[in-house]
């Protein structure tokens, strides 16, 4: 009776929580076998273009469509009046402004129909029976615009005087945020023995996803069904949103996902192009596909970050920090997206604080509506920021100070025995040991061998600087969640989860869970996600949240499990309910060896097992997870830079960093997490920058002029963890997608500055800016 109890032993070894197991996923995605949304065709599909403003800011004077409707193939032309009866474009996130009055809240329909506000701003698409007939026919559709003056800097909207983007926002204000007391703010910045003031930027981004946006609408007369397949972040939020936008029935909008390449936040919402697309399926009866091409993407998706502040950083004499406060604008684009304002407000404020005992915090912030490409969520949606512009105040103050920057971090780290601890942005803290995390980073990072380093790297002409990242993030709070588990036909082990993994790994991960709690065999579990008719909840994935979430319901599910499963063997062995423990897969009888495993007893119901009334008849389970606080994953994150002072370009050297993500799950996910978010931070901070000239013409809109990150512009990364559990969830875990943006922002930066002896320049650290800094 011995031998099934090692197996599963050894399979919880193997696969249990805290293995290094390889992705489920990658070797469908390496042989090629993937299902992204433009593999998927239908019977019948006609194929759609967009027909996009060329103009940043304009009155539409007309549309002519004849030329293009009468072209061979095509199949119809239409434009914003036809599609007047669907819903507005919605935001889900309203900010306040200072006084309690609501944001203003602009509707966006799916085409435009007065004006256009950005150059890409949809106005009519065509649908044709080929891909070809439809560009061609695109092409010929004759927009006439009649220009208005653009503006795309958030600050320079809301001067006197600057083009008016919508009527109804005055000075284009989207919302004046403010988050703190003021007069206490000043009072303190009054008393300061110092205080230190920065501009900070932290510029604007193109995505840049792997895959580009695409969808498949599909429209079933017979059952007045409407069934949409695109990339997103989570099947049963968007269906619910897609309901909103075609005024119909959640029930009778069915959302499938295949594989996502990619999405950082970008793919989280409906698009302007999807009501289009059912539209003319409706009228066609058939099958309307849309893929975006790359161009069309650096125009439409919606962009990231796009903030600017005037920081300020007040202390004592001894460099202990009294009150931060940023005055600043957030750029919102032309229309508000999925999140809208939330990132330069709600977003920077809860994660100002950081690790750092910081008694008063102020943001005030203008959210300003511009004459470009919306601006949405991108890998950590102000968590980021929030940690670069504190990182960057500290390592200037301490050099103002004379005060060494690692000691005045320490000095006002918050201690574990002060936990939980209530931040001035209203976040409590329930763990973390943040100084003796940054010791180990910096032992780590050998920082006592730096000034070694640094005088080999002047032997060949080069400048070497060295930057700390000290971060915190608040991670989103974890939605209503699904765990389903079923046991399949053919003994197989399904999770059902609406969560959804374009990038992440779930699959392994989820399945670690499961088999940690009920002995499942690893190799047996499948992952079910991606179809809104499987799911009861779903918060979708973004926010650093899923294993907090999804795990969570899992194990929750698991018990529910347990429970079934200790009525159902009651009856296979013979005894009752209550004398029927679980342990490693196996249900046993109290005190003896006679048992049956989890599996062996799946298989005797799908046999045919003969069961009392009120036993149940099955082991599956669809749960939902109701909620969780949210998280706070830290870290610190130690950059070397090498300037070549004649060039004033850039490299990154070495990079070291210890996370504290709570209970990690599977390091080796992590480990790719924390390379891919520090390697986009890295592509902020020296490389990506969307640049839109005077009139609104974007002038980075290819890969011509907008430079992304490469293997050779990054070392190889060093990585290692201090993790102390979290308590705000039954795993412990503190989520990490975001995170190694949050670390890699202030370390890149903050080495860039001490190479420069402590000058300031502001993201991207482009060879142009760096040689000027240096020679200014």
């Amino acid at each position: 009776m011995n031998a099934p109890m090692a197996a599963n032993d050894l399979n919880l070894m193997k696969f249990g929580i805290g293995q290094p197991v390889p992705r489920q996923e990658d070797p469908t995605l390496l042989r090629g076998e993937g299902r992204y949304t433009d593999d998927m065709n239908l019977p019948n599909q006609a194929y759609c273009v967009m027909v996009r403003s060329q103009m940043a800011h304009g009155v539409i004077k007309g549309i002519d469509t004849a030329e293009a409707k009468a072209m061979p193939g095509v199949l119809g032309v239409w434009t914003g009046a036809d599609l007047a009866d669907y819903g507005p474009l919605k935001t889900l996130i309203p900010v306040p402004n200072r006084d309690g009055t609501p944001m203003k809240t602009p509707t966006r329909p799916s085409l435009a129909t007065d004006k256009v506000r950005f150059v890409g701003d949809p106005v009519a698409f065509v649908v044709a029976e080929t891909l070809a007939q439809a560009k061609d026919a695109a092409e010929a559709v004759i927009v006439d615009i009649g220009q208005l003056p653009a503006v795309t800097d958030a600050r320079e909207a809301t001067r006197p005087g600057a083009p008016v983007v919508f009527d109804d926002a005055p000075g284009n204000i989207c919302v004046d945020y403010l988050y703190g007391d003021s007069a206490k703010v000043a009072d303190a910045f009054a008393q300061a023995a110092h205080v230190t003031r920065l501009r900070l930027v932290s510029n604007r981004i193109v995505v840049c996803a792997m895959e580009p946006r695409s969808a498949v609408a599909d429209y079933d007369a017979k059952t007045d069904r409407y069934t949409l397949r695109a990339g997103n972040q989570g099947a049963f939020g968007l269906k619910h949103q897609m309901a909103a936008l075609l005024k119909i029935k959640p029930e009778q909008m069915r959302i499938l996902t295949g594989n996502v390449g990619g999405s950082f936040g970008m793919k989280g919402s409906p698009y302007p192009e999807y009501a289009g697309l059912f539209h003319a399926s409706k009228i066609l009866g058939r099958p309307v596909k849309w893929t975006d091409e790359r161009s069309g993407a650096f125009l439409s998706d919606q962009h990231g970050r796009d903030h600017d502040f005037d920081a300020e950083l007040a202390l004592d004499k001894d460099g202990r920090f009294l009150a931060v406060r940023l005055v600043g604008f957030a750029n919102v684009g032309a229309y508000l997206a999925n999140v809208g304002p939330l990132m330069g407000s709600m977003g920077v404020t809860r994660n100002l604080a950081a690790i750092y005992r910081t008694p008063l915090i102020e943001v005030a912030t203008k959210v300003a509506f511009t004459n470009t490409s919306p601006v949405g969520a991108y890998r950590g949606a102000g968590r980021p920021e929030a940690n670069y512009f504190m990182e960057r105040l500290i390592d200037t103050a301490a050099r103002e100070m004379g005060i060494d920057r690692i000691e005045m971090r320490k000095r006002n780290h918050i201690k574990p025995e002060e936990m939980p601890f209530k931040t001035a942005s209203g976040t409590t803290y329930d763990s973390g040991e943040f100084t003796t995390l940054l010791d180990k980073a910096l032992t780590f990072a050998d920082i006592s061998g730096f000034d070694a380093r640094k005088a080999e790297s002047k032997a060949r002409g080069k400048l070497r600087g060295l930057g700390i990242g000290d971060y915190l993030e608040v991670t989103a709070p974890p939605m209503k969640e699904m765990g389903g588990i079923r046991f399949e036909p053919n003994g197989d082990v399904s999770i059902i989860t609406g969560t959804l993994d374009y990038g992440q790994g779930h699959w392994s991960a989820f399945a670690q869970v499961l088999t940690e709690k009920l002995g499942v065999p690893f190799h047996r579990i499948k992952l079910i996600q991606g179809d809104s008719d499987l799911l009861i909840a779903g918060g979708g994935t973004g926010g650093s949240k899923s294993i907090m979430a999804s795990g969570a319901a899992i194990v929750e599910a698991s018990d529910k499990v347990i429970d079934k499963g200790k009525q159902i063997a009651s009856v296979a062995l013979e005894a009752s309910a209550a004398d029927i423990e679980f342990t490693l897969g196996r249900f046993t009888i109290v005190g003896t060896d006679r048992g049956i495993g989890i599996m062996e007893l799946a298989e005797r119901l799908r046999s045919g097992m003969k069961l009392p009334e009120g036993v149940p008849e099955t082991l599956d389970v669809s749960h939902v997870h109701e909620a969780a606080p949210s998280a706070f994953p830290n870290g610190a994150h130690v950059a070397e830079v090498e300037i070549d002072p004649d060039t004033g370009w850039v490299e990154v050297v070495k990079y070291t960093m210890v996370n504290d993500f709570g209970t990690v799950i599977n390091p080796l996910l992590v480990e790719g997490q924390s390379h891919g978010g520090v390697v986009q931070g890295i592509g902020q901070a020296l490389f990506e920058h969307v640049v839109y000239s005077e009139d609104g013409q974007i002038l980075t809109g290819s890969f011509t002029d907008y430079a992304l990150p490469r293997a050779s512009d990054t070392p190889s990364f060093q990585l290692d963890y201090h993790s102390v559990p979290a308590k705000t969830n039954v795993l412990g875990a503190k989520g990490c997608g975001e995170a190694g943006c949050a670390g890699s922002l202030p370390s890149v930066m903050n080495a860039i500055s001490d190479a420069l002896g402590g000058k300031h320049i502001n993201m991207p650290a482009t060879p142009e800016r760096v040689w000027a800094a240096l020679n200014s």
